[in-house]
């Protein structure tokens, strides 16, 4: 049963000296479409966290802007110099003034901690003060060991360069993430000190100091895919693969078909019914909700964009955001759709781009149609009726209405309003001049051969 107190949530973001090689700060990195900080952020909301607090540094400008966007100006903590994270943890001391409840700490690092996480951590609190998240690790090297006594209980944790070569050979290790009242780790947090071998403040020196005091510390075990920290670009693409085989395991569990689920990947937000269908290669960006019975053909990415049951999207198309396709709705290949509304049967089978449009039920989109929306400073929209059939080659200049049931010849540009039932022709009459090409072919030939001689 979990500790019934309030719950405050700091997350540690400072400290940027990374393997990442980017102007982009490592925490705004993304991981299936979201930042690494969003991950942590939303864990925390979703814990139940009454007040969230990220800690970041003064170099980062961008984190602290983000923060202050997504949370408010009171949730961000500035650490002026990187000593350590019991030093971090303390930068966020006024932020959370004189909360009594929980405390918990975390990292923006570890885009793959869920709040089930932290509710387990939590749950320790039954029968300790500190709980610590541990994790079993294949190589333990580089992580701190925690120090458990003979009944399990938390003794305390040694950084590996601090380690002597017997707490070395511990594979139990730290992931960094800890809970206890908050009054009492702050109280903690002031006693650390610096001496170790990097000189820094170590959060984890709050265990050893709380058992002096005679508190309870236990420890909680995560998997150790969960609590992985992103470091370099090597690491992101493992946080990255965690979460696609995460996202396919799940999809797949939900009753989707998946025909070569390894090389389809998702983002955060995808939702997809069950007995929808996607064939090879297919990329969901954010914003992507498919219904019942659709079918994703190979090579296709969608982002921002609504499916209706019982559609076919692909091979090789590309839905954009502000993308709604109704039930029954068909968009072929190389087709490009943009804040498009298309209605129920609606359907553009090859090679067209339909932006800011709405396409009637059961309308008919020939193969090279484009709808020419942007005049070089605003969009303009298109609307075409239903039942109204669009010739291939048809370039409709919005803004600019079909009406219903209502033709429009191939290669026509379309540039006013066409009435319901009506055919537009919008094309230069064609004119054929007898024996040119026989005459040119001859010239052109004669000049040739002379050039070659």
């Amino acid at each position: 049963m979990a500790n019934l107190a309030s719950l405050a949530v700091v997350i540690l973001a400072a400290g940027q000296g990374t393997r990442m090689c980017s102007n982009l700060p490592k925490v705004l990195h993304q991981v299936g479409g979201r930042s690494m900080l969003d991950w942590a952020i939303i864990a925390a909301q979703e814990a139940g966290a009454a007040k969230i607090i990220v800690v970041a540094g003064p170099h980062a400008p961008q984190v602290g802007a983000h923060v202050e966007a997504r949370l408010g100006k009171g949730a961000l903590a500035i650490q002026d110099h990187p000593l350590g994270t019991a030093h971090a943890v303390l930068a966020a001391r006024d932020s959370l003034g004189d909360f009594s409840g929980d405390l918990l700490v975390t990292y923006a690092d570890a885009p793959l901690i869920r709040a089930a996480h932290f509710a387990a951590l939590r749950d320790g609190l039954d029968g300790a003060d500190f709980v610590v998240m541990g994790f079993e690790a294949a190589d333990p090297t580089g992580y701190g060991r925690l120090i458990l006594d003979t009944d399990g209980a938390l003794v305390g944790i040694v950084e590996e360069k601090d380690a002597s070569p017997a707490q070395r050979a511990i594979t139990i290790c730290n992931s960094g993430v800890m809970v206890g009242p908050c009054a009492q780790m702050l109280r903690l947090l002031q006693r650390v000190g610096n001496a170790n071998a990097k000189g820094e403040y170590y959060l984890t020196d709050v265990i050893g100091l709380a058992r002096a005091s005679g508190a309870r510390c236990a420890m909680v075990l995560a998997e150790e895919r969960a609590v992985l920290g992103v470091n370099s670009r090597s690491q992101l693409a493992q946080a990255e693969a965690a979460f696609q085989a995460a996202a396919r395991a799940s999809a797949l569990q939900a009753g989707v078909t998946l025909m070569d689920p390894q090389t389809v990947y998702f983002s955060f937000d995808t939702a997809i019914a069950a007995d929808v269908e996607i064939e090879p290669n297919v990329v969901f960006g954010p914003g992507v909700q498919i219904s019942a019975g659709a079918r994703i053909r190979a090579f296709s990415h969608l982002e921002g964009a609504l499916i209706g049951a019982g559609c076919e999207v692909g091979p090789f198309a590309r839905l954009r955001p502000g993308t709604s396709l109704a039930e029954r709705v068909k968009i072929g290949n190389f087709v490009e759709v943009k804040n498009t509304q298309m209605s129920p049967g609606a359907k553009a089978n090859h090679l067209s781009y339909l932006g800011d449009c709405l396409v009637g039920p059961r309308a008919n989109i020939g193969a090279g149609t484009i709808t020419c929306n942007y005049d070089g400073f605003a969009k303009h929209r298109t609307l075409i009726g239903e039942d109204a059939f669009i010739g291939s080659n048809t370039a409709l200049v919005a803004p600019v209405r079909v009406g219903a049931r209502a033709y429009t010849g191939s290669g026509s540009v379309i540039t006013r309003d066409v009435p319901a039932g009506a055919l537009a022709v919008g094309r230069a009459r064609q004119q054929d001049y007898a024996g040119w090409a026989d005459q040119f072919r001859a010239k052109a030939g004669a000049r040739k051969a002379a050039k070659d001689a």
